[in-house]
């Protein structure tokens, strides 16, 4: 069974899972426009964020973070999940789902009163996941260039 380790994103090994990462992404992306943005440590430390590595028998497996962030209606206990990634060979075991529901779990500590995310409409198992998980399509919240849907979750009822 995989554990979870904080990390902070500019560490050695956080930052080669990440670069893994971002290469699969990039060979993915339709039309090769991919425009990786690195994470740096000052937006995923508490109390404003978490940055953990999955990892399995000692090996990283995935990766994934929450960060807080300024809404345009101008909430401010809403955290963002950024980086959610598993290598291609530990996908179809759960551990997507395990990881979201940590960095959930994780934001809901740190006083998250929701968490959004964004995403690309081609990560279908992506999409599917965050459904099944209780997210909801929003409308855009961010210029991120690499997003095309956008998704909320309510923590507090």
């Amino acid at each position: 069974m995989p554990t979870f380790r904080i990390a902070s994103p500019e560490a050695a090994d956080a930052h080669a899972v990440l670069v893994d990462y971002f290469a699969l992404r990039a060979a993915e992306f339709p039309g090769g426009n991919y425009s990786p943005t690195y994470p740096t440590a000052a937006a995923f430390q508490a109390p404003d964020g978490v940055f953990l590595l999955l990892e399995d028998e000692g090996r990283i497996v995935g990766c994934g973070g929450i960060r807080r962030v300024g809404m345009p209606e101008g909430e401010t206990d809403v955290f963002e999940i950024k980086h959610v990634f598993l290598r291609p060979e530990t996908r179809g075991r759960g551990w997507g789902r395990l990881l979201l529901d940590e960095l959930e779990r994780r934001a809901r500590r740190l006083g998250a009163a929701a968490l959004v995310l964004d995403t690309h409409h081609t990560l279908e198992a992506a999409g599917h996941l965050y459904r099944n998980s209780g997210f909801t399509e929003i409308p855009r919240y961010n210029e991120n260039p690499n997003a095309t849907r956008w998704y909320r979750k309510e923590l507090r009822a």
